[in-house]
């Protein structure tokens, strides 16, 4: 080593462990670490597949084609309506509730989702205490299915249940609709996992006096309201439209105040809107399910449609893979705690809220959003770093959804799987954090990062195509 220092400093690329870069630093070289990481994990099998799919002609014309459907997406709210008539499943004579994430079965559920349940099950009148709705799902006489297999979406647990008012968010120009239940707001929420008469109370009130409002509103309208357009305004005021909504959902008030001044109960309903800075959160996820819905369906596309966690699993689906789910173990979210509770109360991730992640927002757009690491933890650096990394991953970037602390430029948007691997680089989420027993609620707020196993199963399931041929659907 001495002998190479003999006139001016050699200059040295670091591979690898970091340790690695400390010798030829000690001795006066000058060092770069770089941070590089065996594609696919280090998997011989899975980095050769990665290796044929990357810059495959098949494969890269799939993403133009998937990436150009989601991007031609205008999401629209145009109407409020009982589950029940907008998902026909929950209207065919089963007991059935929509959840959150992957397939689950009751045994499995985590507490947070239990107790939605349990209060799904009080709400529609199927038992009247929760040690007889517990008994309904103990002895099989309720179903599941996850929110995703319905076109909709559910924050949290994500519980639906046939009365349940949902928005309806519209694509006019193809017609394709996705759904979403109404925000509880903050603090003691079902889809938290907490319990009690006041979260029951509210939730008959959202569906007697909020849901008729609104939905007089929008009528009184006549037209509905373009979701994309608050978006786009909201990401210039500090939202990343994921755990940040502050200034959507005030711009969507504003949008409604009028129409909702005129109807019965207009100041509770005001009243209950204007302190809810979350209100926005289910539209920001409905017009992501919207998106994403239309890219899903490519043929060998690599580009990721559905990012859901149910408390125990995460999953995700794949454009090119049809409808299956490509799951790992849910991981811990990292954040800032309520007094009382701290990392051993906390259930692991749960939600399906990343969707917004997919569409572009939430943790890709966190550079928009700097105020949220005083909620999340982390810095105004880390979050500004965390969507230059996520551009790494992503396949195009927004045209619409613009992030003015870098400069302007769009939100990445399009989770690409062979990325993902090739770069070793997780997606971020940023999410709420439910007490890991049924009954609480919320306790917190923070990043959390998407397996990557999910994505090695995935790459699993991708075969490479022939080297020409038409491009064809799934």
């Amino acid at each position: 080593m001495t002998a190479l220092l003999i006139g001016s400093p050699p200059r040295i690329a670091a591979v690898g462990v970091p340790e690695f870069a400390q010798v030829p630093r000690t001795a006066g070289a000058e060092v770069t670490s770089l941070d590089w990481r065996p594609p696919a994990a280090g998997s011989a099998e899975l980095a050769w597949r990665l290796a044929e799919l990357t810059g495959h002609p098949a494969v890269e014309a799939a993403n133009q084609e998937a990436v150009a459907r989601l991007l031609a997406v205008r999401p629209v709210w145009t109407r409020v309506l009982p589950a029940r008539e907008a998902i026909p499943a929950l209207d065919d004579g089963r007991r059935l509730l929509l959840h959150a994430g992957p397939p689950i079965a009751w045994p499995d559920m985590c507490g947070p989702m239990r107790a939605g349940v349990i209060g799904a099950a009080l709400l529609e009148g199927w038992a009247d205490t929760p040690e007889q709705a517990q008994h309904l799902a103990d002895s099989d006489a309720l179903a599941f299915e996850p929110c995703h297999h319905h076109e909709a979406v559910g924050p949290m647990g994500g519980i639906i249940s046939p009365s349940m008012p949902l928005i309806e968010v519209e694509d006019p120009s193809t017609g394709r609709r996705a759904y979403s239940n109404l925000n509880e707001g903050a603090g003691r929420c079902l889809r938290y996992g907490a319990l009690g008469e006041d979260v029951m109370e509210r939730l008959r009130w959202m569906g007697s006096v909020l849901a008729p409002a609104l939905s007089a509103a929008l009528g009184a309208r006549g037209e509905g309201v373009d979701l994309r357009a608050v978006t786009a305004q909201a990401l210039q005021m500090g939202d990343e439209c994921h755990s940040r909504n502050t200034a959507a959902s005030a711009l969507l008030l504003r949008e409604m105040a009028a129409d909702l001044a005129e109807t019965p109960h207009a100041r509770t309903v005001l009243r209950f809107l204007s302190d809810n800075h979350y209100w926005f959160l289910n539209f920001s996820m409905a017009a992501a399910k919207l998106a994403t819905s239309a890219a899903h369906g490519v043929a060998h596309s690599t580009l990721v449609t559905a990012f859901a966690r149910n408390g125990v699993e995460v999953g995700i689906r794949v454009s090119g893979l049809g409808d299956a789910w490509f799951t790992a173990p849910a991981t811990q979210v990292r954040g800032l705690y309520f007094a009382g509770y701290g990392p051993e109360d906390a259930n692991p991730d749960i939600g399906d809220s990343a969707i917004t992640e997919t569409y572009g927002l939430g943790g890709f757009s966190l550079a928009a959003a700097p105020a949220i690491t005083g909620f999340v933890g982390g810095t105004v650096e880390e979050a500004l770093r965390t969507s230059r990394d996520m551009a790494r991953i992503s396949l195009a970037r927004h045209e619409a959804y613009r992030l003015p602390a870098l400069g302007g430029v769009g939100a990445p948007v399009g989770i690409d799987v062979r990325a993902v691997l090739d770069t070793g680089i997780a997606p971020v989420v940023t999410t709420g954090i439910s007490h890991r027993e049924p009954g609480i609620g919320q306790i917190g707020a923070g990043l959390t990062h998407a397996p990557l196993e999910c994505f090695r199963k995935a790459l699993s399931a991708t075969a490479v195509p022939p080297d020409t041929g038409p491009l064809g659907s799934s």
